[in-house]
């Protein structure tokens, strides 16, 4: 009798039922789907923003006023800039307006969030009138906030001096020019945070504070304890916004004060802007708008690291 061979007692793998997709086809086929479903937004990122990405780059390496031919100067414009007291201060600028825009912010819109959470009466009008300002242009409330802010008639100073205070020369003076922007600015976003916040109280459970005030926590020891670990998600995604759209500060610069006076409200975007459409220099405005990119990337980045140890998902 002839013994078996290995090839005989080995177990022979399944073969595919007819008409069953094979494991590669299915992959592709997966695939091909996946991309159909992303084209109708991959195309427009790819044409709007990825493709003038990469243009601005090239154009950094190169000197060039918008209408004569290209001439290549490799990382010059990026030396240049490094070196140049004009972009130290709009970086700087740029800074202080992120430390004053962003604690008045945040802190204001959850203020607001937790005040429209309760049960009060007219808060879904309220809610209404506090998301308005977030809709309404920069030109629009620039002008408000300029006559607001009118050192000799505004509204502001008279109050004030009916208070026995001399107002400020608010964005006439370069002391005071940022923190008018920052206040305009504020007033603004509030809105937006507050709405973003909100959403996340909605999702923290009443039964918790409930718990917490049989513990016999009062108002601040809850919203310590229980409010604040519990809405860390959303305000990580309010900084990370917040921060992402203060660096890139720029329409209600133009609008109230122009960069001025004698430069004290520059900010990055805005020397970008003027590098670009008054001084010819597309080049250089490419570099300096690739040195931003390089530094909201970088301080993403920090904070997507960081958030490991004081975001808290349930």
């Amino acid at each position: 009798m002839a013994t078996p061979t290995l090839t005989r007692l080995r177990p022979q793998a399944p073969s595919p039922a007819a008409g069953a997709p094979r494991p590669r086809a299915r992959r592709v086929r997966y695939a091909l789907t996946v991309v159909a479903f992303l084209l109708p937004s991959a195309v427009p990122l790819a044409l709007f923003t990825v493709y003038p990405m990469i243009g601005a780059l090239w154009t950094s390496l190169h000197e060039w006023n918008l209408l004569s031919d290209m001439r290549w100067v490799g990382l010059g414009n990026y030396a240049e800039l490094l070196q140049d007291p004009e972009t130290h201060r709009a970086f700087g600028n740029t800074l202080y307006y992120i430390a004053g825009y962003l604690p008045i912010v945040y802190v204001g819109g959850l203020f607001l969030a937790l005040a429209l959470n309760a049960a009060i009466p007219g808060r879904n009008l309220l809610r209404g009138v506090y998301f308005l300002p977030v809709v309404t242009s920069w030109i629009v409330v620039a002008i408000v906030w300029r006559w607001l802010l009118n050192p000799s008639n505004g509204v502001v100073n008279h109050v004030l001096g009916l208070l026995g205070l001399d107002g400020p020369g608010w964005w006439t003076d370069p002391t005071w020019a940022m923190p008018s922007i920052i206040l305009a600015s504020a007033w603004k976003d509030l809105g937006f945070v507050m709405i973003i916040l909100l959403a996340g109280l909605q999702l923290i459970p009443e039964e918790l504070y409930e718990a917490a005030t049989l513990d016999g926590a009062g108002w601040w020891r809850r919203h310590v304890s229980v409010t604040l670990p519990l809405l860390s998600p959303t305000t990580f995604f309010v900084l990370v916004i917040s921060l992402i759209n203060g660096f890139q500060v720029f329409d209600q610069v133009y609008a109230m004060t122009g960069g001025g006076p004698a430069g004290a409200s520059t900010v990055v975007v805005q020397q970008i802007y003027d590098l670009t459409f008054r001084y010819g220099s597309a080049g250089m405005a490419s570099a300096l708008s690739w040195l931003l990119f390089a530094l909201v990337m970088l301080v993403t980045l920090v904070q997507i690291r960081g958030q490991r140890r004081w975001v808290h998902y349930a």
